[in-house]
């Protein structure tokens, strides 16, 4: 038989168990010319054809199962003319090209130092040799074989064995002619010989729609109008700027859209001119990366590169990215590196060990989520998840990550009992890995990404949260501050009568306010699981708990610290939030909910354009008690301060549902002092008392101040009045 190779390679190409297909398969020299082989199990008749179509050698099959081989007089440039019945097609070979990865990526991907895992791995467009097709790369140094399998093959194994990279244990293939749109995984046999099922890629940038769980193969160049707006956006999210954020989840926010328009669109159309009208600075989107069930609202995802095809193709994700920037709008994107879910067909024992996660289940299992846990002292699995990290901040500009469950990776200890997790090598509790982890990925997103930041969901004391990593801090911009949302929700969620005693669930923030970087979250963890709306929490009657609503808002919106609500929180929303069902966008028909809509906006305006709310947000300058220990009325009063250039505010807030005339209040300053805003006012639903919008200082000394405002104090309710 012309060209054949030894019998136990053909056994091993038919049976998709050889290791090194390139060594059997494609063109090889050998005595007397050139063979060329090719496993094609349909094929009826095939032949090599060079340039002018002429046959260079006909191919016959070797063994029944679809291995052909043939002789060329000498290596030559090919195509396989390949007839399947009455059906005839030309096409290139693929195991005729050279390797599509070079030397220094896989040295950089053996260290764990490539940062551009989403651009070397994964299945992208290439022209190799003059031919377009998909060059396909993935990480599974422990499989005996891997295969691209997927509709272009019938999802045959045999068909489309890959070159092993043995420097980083990546496996790679060019298929020539593939183009968009082709759904792919890959088989892996893993190292006891097991065919596993077949994996989805890890490096996707799409998938398809869930429940489906087929990778795609996209055109990933985007077109971006944005340059403006990546280049001041750095002080758009610097300690002294505005930040006021609008959580989002992008499939329930907004269900109902046009016949024919994708989610990603139907946003951009509807959140944009929204968020920009509400007066927020960033939109905060629960993860969009691709997730196989939609219950964890992307808090386990699968595809860390890929946004999810629930609501559209990558490139209606980078518009509406787009959009939202051209509107002066940052984007927060949830990202997770912290655990995985255990689908087959992800990353769980990916090439048949277990390679993203922790063998041992007291270090790789997370029984709050039933989840695993990546293995962050493996260098490919850092590289992995830092590259997840610059995709999301470089390919989609992304402004910003909000690193979820922080606590989850710091900790070995983390919700296990006291024989269910293994020490760090001194005997601690703390994640030495994760630590690192967290640093490095704060120092290459400074270093390549500049203007784009990270934040922290982390709710423990660590110290150093938002501390340089070079000074012994973990790096992040930012860090939810969860203290104060437990603490002042437990307070304002107490019966008026009784608040007296839980005084110091509000003023005992601020004896660590300025310890980190803070953002205020009112996240979508404290408006489910049975906690109700934030409507819901607050106590009294129908008009008393919109007041306490209302009052709370104020006073979250001018304390020190970033802000952050979560959809529907503007809109009082009365049930809890439910994944499955839209925002209750009919309760604006009811003036009481429009009212806390509008109040909401109108503190954001505030906020953004009065520097004693926002430039002194991280800094204790900016901030000073007038009245903190007036527990016997629940009231509080305190001075913003944007600086000695700057005009001084005060707010003071009354959480009992009595009313107080000639309320004294020392300020700085005599004079007129002009109200701003107050939460009882008529058009946010309020009774409409106050204090006319203007009060005169007198000179009488009052808390330690050489003047006093005599306040009327409404009901439920905070006042905001700036120095004339």
């Amino acid at each position: 038989m012309i060209g054949a190779p030894p019998p136990q390679a053909i056994a091993a190409i038919v049976a998709a168990r050889h290791g090194d297909p390139f060594a059997v398969l494609g063109p090889h020299d050998i005595d007397g010319g050139c063979a060329v082989r090719a496993f094609l199990p349909e094929a009826t008749q095939v032949a090599a054809i060079g340039p002018d179509d002429a046959v260079l050698a006909e191919l016959v099959r070797i063994d029944a199962a679809g291995l052909w081989s043939g002789m060329m007089p000498a290596r030559a440039a090919y195509r396989l003319r390949i007839r399947v019945g009455e059906e005839e097609r030309i096409s290139d070979d693929p195991y005729a090209f050279p390797p599509v990865l070079g030397d220094l990526d896989i040295y950089l991907l053996g260290e764990g130092r490539h940062h551009e895992f989403g651009r070397i791995l994964g299945a992208h467009l290439h022209t190799l040799l003059g031919v377009p097709g998909v060059r396909f790369a993935v990480w599974a140094p422990n499989a005996r074989r891997v295969s691209v399998v997927g509709s272009f093959n019938g999802w045959d194994g045999r068909c489309h064995p890959m070159r092993l990279r043995h420097g980083a244990g990546v496996w790679e293939l060019f298929l020539p002619r593939l183009g968009p749109g082709a759904l792919y995984k890959y088989e892996i046999v893993g190292p006891d010989g097991e065919l596993l099922p077949l994996k989805a890629d890890p490096v996707a940038g799409a998938a398809e729609a869930p429940p489906a769980t087929a990778s795609r193969v996209i055109d990933d160049a985007l077109v971006w109008t944005d340059a403006a707006w990546l280049a001041r956006r750095a002080a758009h999210q610097a300690p002294d700027a505005p930040m006021s954020i609008y959580e989002v989840h992008a499939p329930s926010w907004l269900m109902a859209r046009a016949q024919g328009t994708d989610g990603w669109t139907a946003l951009a159309q509807r959140l944009v001119p929204y968020v920009q009208r509400m007066g927020f600075t960033h939109v905060e989107f629960m993860p969009v990366m691709e997730h196989p069930f939609g219950g964890s609202w992307g808090y386990q995802p699968l595809g860390q590169f890929a946004p999810s095809a629930r609501l559209g193709p990558p490139e209606a994700f980078a518009a509406l990215v787009d959009r939202l920037h051209a509107a002066g709008i940052g984007v927060i994107l949830d990202w997770v590196p912290a655990h995985f879910p255990t689908d087959a067909h992800g990353l769980a024992r990916f090439d048949g060990t277990p390679l993203y996660e922790h063998g041992d289940p007291r270090e790789g299992f997370h029984r709050d989520w039933n989840t695993l846990i990546y293995n962050l002292g493996r260098t490919e699995v850092r590289g992995f998840l830092i590259g997840s990290a610059l995709h999301w901040l470089e390919h989609y500009h992304a402004d910003a990550l909000r690193v979820d469950a922080v606590a989850s990776m710091l900790y070995r200890d983390y919700s296990r009992d006291a024989d269910a997790w293994v020490p760090n090598r001194y005997g601690g509790r703390e994640n030495l890995e994760a630590v690192s982890f967290l640093q490095e990925l704060s120092r290459v997103v400074g270093d390549r990404c500049p203007g784009a930041v990270l934040i922290a969901e982390e709710s423990t004391a660590w110290p150093g949260v938002t501390r340089a990593p070079d000074q012994g801090g973990l790096g992040f911009a930012y860090k939810w501050n969860m203290g104060w949302m437990h603490d002042t929700l437990a307070y304002i969620e107490q019966n008026p009568i009784h608040r007296r005693w839980h005084h110091d669930q509000i003023t005992f923030g601020l004896v660590y306010a300025f310890s980190e970087r803070f953002v205020l979250p009112l996240s979508h963890d404290e408006v489910v699981y049975g906690k109700g709306s934030l409507l819901g929490k607050m106590p009294g009657d129908a008009w008393q708990r919109l007041a306490n609503l209302r009052a709370y808002l104020a006073f979250m919106w001018t304390h020190p610290g970033k802000k952050l609500l979560f959809m529907g929180g503007e809109l009082a929303q009365e049930r809890e939030w439910n994944h499955d069902r839209e925002l209750d966008w009919g309760l604006l028909d009811d003036p009481r909910h429009a009212g806390v809509q509008l109040l909401v906006r109108d503190l954001n305006h505030l906020y953004r354009q009065t520097p004693a709310l926002h430039r002194h947000d991280c800094d204790p300058a900016g901030f000073l008690w007038i009245v903190m220990d007036d527990s016997e009325h629940s009231v509080f009063a305190y001075l913003r301060s944007g600086g000695a250039d700057e005009r001084p505010v005060l707010v003071v807030c009354n959480f009992t549902p009595v009313p107080r005339s000639g309320y004294r209040v020392g300020v700085p300053q005599g004079g007129g002092w002009r109200e701003v805003l107050n939460s009882d006012a008529a058009i946010y639903g309020g009774s409409n008392m106050g204090n006319g919008g203007w009060v005169e200082a007198d000179t009488v000394a009052s808390h330690g101040m050489a003047h006093a405002l005599t306040l009327t104090l409404p009901p439920l309710a905070t006042v905001v009045l700036v120095a004339a």
